[in-house]
């Protein structure tokens, strides 16, 4: 068999998802690439309403784009009744029921983990809430900036006073809970094929955001300063971030341990005696006088043009990067080289989407369209056995 026709992990597991933005949509998504079919419910008339956020990707939402590839879309009416026998329907059939609604929501509509598993008892279900179940913010709304906000990331990011505060320039909170809700999942599966039962994966964004703060929560510990804020640079470790050359440019650089620092200076400088500098002798004492520093590797780089600084530092062995703005990660030469880009479908034509990360060598991850809203529905419903006539009475009637 060719690796292209490899069984992957997922093939054969249904998964429904009542997902919207990113959280959710992110965790099925990663499913999907591994052969889980993913059954996209969504709202008539409107659907997720990430759809809207943007028009960049060839009239498309770029969130959308980037989180649902390969999977089926079904739009329901969930608070009409039939549409809560099409549900039963499709979870008798399914192996896990993804939901991000508003908190409470999804109990109400009797899809709570205790009212499902009595009826369905290898159905795995996967709540993702913002701030989790219990407690006096259960009922609060949390949007991905906010959790940032509430979970601490704001306080070691940007600049130094708290009107430079800056926020991560991706949807950090939700693809943390996203991504443990994913992995969650697949330990619910596993555990499935020892116990023969279901169980309830639970995901707060604030949980999952703080587990990604414990560096800086241990560095603040029982009531040590915490790390500044250090805009690009790195808080704790010097000289670690961005520094200026003199054709304009910027290079990323970064210093480990104390044989860097040497080599840095004797090869990268051409500043031998600086090595010896008491102000610079450590890691702790050069994050202490980081301006001095800083000012002295400026004025080092100040005559150079890029290609001499990133050649200094590979010949040092000094780690380095480019900062790239997003054109130049499009066409990143070692991306291109690793044949990372494959083109995937949508509505309005194809696009160029990232492989997942994790390569395997038994199989590859599926990589198919992006669905417009409800153009899975009749399929989906004449599979439940419901003939042509009765669809359509569901379309006129607003429940599809």
């Amino acid at each position: 068999m060719s690796q292209s026709k490899a069984q992957r992990p997922l093939d054969g597991i249904t998964v429904i998802s009542l997902e919207h933005a990113i959280a959710a949509p992110f965790c099925t998504r990663q499913l999907a690439d591994l052969g889980a079919r993913v059954i996209k419910v969504e709202r008539p008339g409107s659907g997720d309403f990430a759809r809207g956020y943007d028009q960049r990707v060839n009239g498309l939402a770029s969130h959308f784009v980037w989180t649902n590839r390969s999977k089926e879309s079904l739009t329901l009416d969930l608070k009409q009744g039939i549409a809560g026998d099409i549900l039963d329907q499709l979870l008798e059939q399914a192996d896990v029921l993804v939901q991000n609604l508003a908190p409470g929501a999804a109990a109400r509509l009797g899809l709570s983990f205790e009212a499902l598993h009595e009826r369905f008892p290898r159905l795995i279900v996967c709540d993702i809430s913002g701030y989790g179940v219990g407690g006096p913010y259960e009922q609060k709304k949390a949007y991905d900036l906010l959790i940032q906000s509430e979970g601490g990331f704001l306080s070691v990011t940007g600049g130094p006073t708290d009107d430079q505060m800056a926020k991560a320039g991706n949807s950090i909170a939700d693809i943390a809970a996203g991504m443990y809700a994913y992995t969650g999942i697949l330990s619910a599966v596993l555990l499935r094929e020892k116990t023969g039962v279901g169980s309830q994966v639970e995901i707060s964004m604030l949980e999952s955001l703080v587990e990604w703060m414990n560096y800086p929560m241990y560095y603040a510990y029982e009531g040590a300063p915490p790390p500044p804020r250090a805009g690009a640079a790195h808080a704790t470790i010097y000289p670690y971030g961005p520094f200026p050359i003199g054709d304009g440019s910027t290079v990323m650089l970064g210093l480990q341990n104390e044989r860097e620092w040497q080599l840095f200076c004797q090869q990268v400088l051409l500043d031998p005696a600086l090595a010896e500098d008491e102000r610079f002798a450590a890691n702790y004492k050069r994050v202490a006088n980081r301006d001095a520093l800083r000012a002295l590797i400026v004025q080092a780089f100040a005559t150079l043009d890029f290609d001499t600084v990133i050649q200094r530092l590979e010949s040092a062995s000094i780690a380095n990067a480019k900062v790239n703005d997003m054109q130049g990660v499009w066409q990143h030469p070692q991306l291109k080289a690793r044949e990372r880009w494959r083109q995937i479908d949508t509505a309005t034509g194809s696009v160029p989407s990232l492989l997942p990360p994790a390569t395997s060598n038994a199989y590859t991850p599926r990589m198919g369209p992006v669905p417009a809203l409800g153009e899975h529905s009749e399929a989906i419903l004449a599979g439940l056995g419901l003939p042509i006539e009765r669809i359509q009475q569901l379309r006129a009637s607003g429940v599809i």
